[in-house]
C-alpha cells in the first residue's frame, strides 16, 4: 500500500496539549474544576484526549505495521509496560506516603480516595498490579495502557479484514456495554480471581464503551496518514446540523429548556462513564463543528504552553496527579474544594511544573535522536569502503 510523506502536525501536538491542560483543570480540587467540566456540552477532556492519542498511534504506526508487524508490535509493547510501571510507581507513592498522611491527619478527601485499599489493603494491592482496581484518578491510565497493549492486535484486524470489519465489531462490543458487558466481565474476573473487589472500584470508565473512541481514532489516524481525511468527506448538511445539535446539547447541559429536559433527566443516555447514545451524538456534531472550523482553531491552540505540553502528553499526565494531591491533602472538614487565593497559587504552580516537566522530556527525546541520528551516520561512513591506491 502506498503512504504518502508524513509530515509532522505540530497542531495535533497543540490540541493534544490543550485536552491535557483541560483535563488537569478539571482534577485540581478548586473551583475552577467546575467551570471547566464538560463546558461544551457533554464532551470532557477525556475523550478528546484519548480519541486524538489514538489517531496520533494510527497516524504514526499504520504505515510502519505495513511493513514489519513485529517492529510495531514490540515497540507499542515496551511502551505500553513502560506506561505500566509508570501507573505502578504512582499506586505505590499513593498506598504508602498519601495513605499514611491521610490516615495520620484524617484527610476525608484522600481518606475517600483510598477507601477500599484502607480496608482491604492485600486485595487492593494484588488488583491494582492486575489493573483490577482502579481508585478514582488512577482508572484513564490502565485503560490507555490497555488499549495501547491491544493497538498491535487491531492494525493487524485491520490489515486482515479492513478497517470496516474492525469498526463493526467495536460498534457491536459499544452496543453490548449499554446493555451490561462491564458488569458481566466484572463479575466473571471476580469469579475467577477470587479478589471480590466491588464493580465501583474497578474504574469508572467503561472500557468496552470507550474502546470505541480508540478505534474511531486509529482508524482516522491510519487514514490520515494514507492522505484521507474521514472529517473532510463529511456531507454539507452534516456540518448543517451540527451547529443546532451543539447548541441543544449545551442547553440541556446548561438548564436552558426547564426540568424536563436537562443533564438529571438525560441520565445514561449522555453518561461519560459508559459514553451513553447521546454523548456520542454530541461529541459527533462538535468534532464535525470544530473540524469545520479548524483554521480558527489552530490560530487559538498552535501556542505554548500546549505545543510543548502536548509532545510529552503521557509524562505531563502522570506528575499532574502529584498536584492533585497536594491539593486534596489542603481540604480539611467539609471543605469540597480550594478557594481563592489557594486556588490560583496551586494552578499556577501545577501548570509550571508541568511546562518544566514537558520541556525536559523533550529535549531529553532531541537528544537522544540526535545520539542516533550521529551513531547511523558513524556507522554509514565505517561502512563505506575505502578507495584503493587504483581508484584515487
Amino acid at each position: 500500500m502506498h503512504f504518502p510523506k508524513l509530515e509532522r502536525r505540530p497542531e495535533l501536538d497543540a490540541l493534544r496539549g490543550l485536552f491535557l491542560a483541560w483535563m488537569i483543570l478539571v482534577h485540581l480540587p478548586t473551583h475552577f474544576s467546575n467551570m471547566a467540566a464538560q463546558p461544551f456540552g457533554f464532551v470532557s477532556a477525556a475523550e478528546g484526549f484519548v480519541f486524538l492519542s489514538a489517531l496520533l498511534v494510527g497516524r504514526i504506526y499504520s504505515r510502519e505495521h505495513q511493513l514489519d508487524q513485529s517492529h510495531v508490535r514490540r515497540h507499542l509493547w515496551r511502551r505500553s509496560f513502560r506506561l505500566y510501571a509508570y501507573h505502578l510507581a504512582l499506586l505505590a507513592f499513593a498506598f504508602t506516603i498519601l495513605a499514611a498522611y491521610a490516615v495520620h491527619t484524617h484527610r476525608a478527601a484522600l481518606t475517600n480516595l483510598l477507601d477500599f485499599y484502607l480496608a482491604h489493603p492485600g486485595t487492593a494491592i494484588v488488583g491494582s498490579v492486575l489493573l483490577l482496581y482502579c481508585p478514582p484518578l488512577f482508572d484513564i491510565l490502565p485503560l490507555y495502557i490497555t488499549f495501547l497493549f491491544l493497538t498491535p492486535l487491531m492494525l493487524s484486524a485491520a490489515q486482515r479484514f479492513r478497517w470496516r470489519t474492525v469498526l463493526a465489531v467495536s460498534l457491536g462490543l459499544w452496543l453490548a456495554a449499554q446493555f451490561g458487558l462491564k458488569d458481566a466481565f466484572d463479575h466473571a474476573v471476580n469469579h475467577i480471581t477470587r479478589l471480590h473487589i466491588p464493580l465501583q472500584e474497578t474504574g469508572a470508565f467503561n472500557m468496552f464503551a470507550w474502546q470505541a473512541v480508540w478505534v474511531v481514532g486509529l482508524w482516522m489516524g491510519a487514514a490520515s496518514a494514507r492522505g484521507d481525511v474521514p472529517l473532510a468527506r463529511a456531507p454539507r448538511w452534516a456540518i448543517a446540523v451540527s451547529g443546532p445539535i451543539c447548541l441543544f446539547f449545551l442547553g440541556v447541559r446548561f438548564g436552558w429548556f426547564g426540568p424536563h429536559l436537562n443533564w438529571p433527566a438525560m441520565g445514561l443516555l449522555v453518561d461519560k462513564w459508559q459514553l451513553g447514545p447521546l454523548r456520542v451524538v454530541n461529541l459527533v456534531a462538535f468534532t464535525i463543528f470544530f473540524y469545520w472550523l479548524r483554521r480558527w482553531v489552530v490560530l487559538l491552540i498552535h501556542r505554548e504552553p500546549f505545543l510543548t505540553m502536548g509532545k510529552a502528553s503521557l509524562q505531563v499526565f502522570c506528575a499532574h496527579l502529584f498536584f492533585v494531591f497536594a491539593g486534596l491533602a489542603l481540604l480539611y472538614g467539609d471543605m469540597g474544594e480550594l478557594h481563592w487565593p489557594t486556588a490560583i497559587i496551586l494552578t499556577t504552580l501545577t501548570f509550571a511544573a508541568m511546562f518544566l516537566v514537558a520541556t525536559r522530556e523533550v529535549k531529553k527525546r532531541r537528544a537522544a535522536k540526535a545520539r542516533k541520528a550521529a551513531q547511523s551516520a558513524q556507522s554509514r561512513i565505517a561502512s563505506e569502503p575505502v578507495p584503493s591506491e587504483a581508484t584515487r
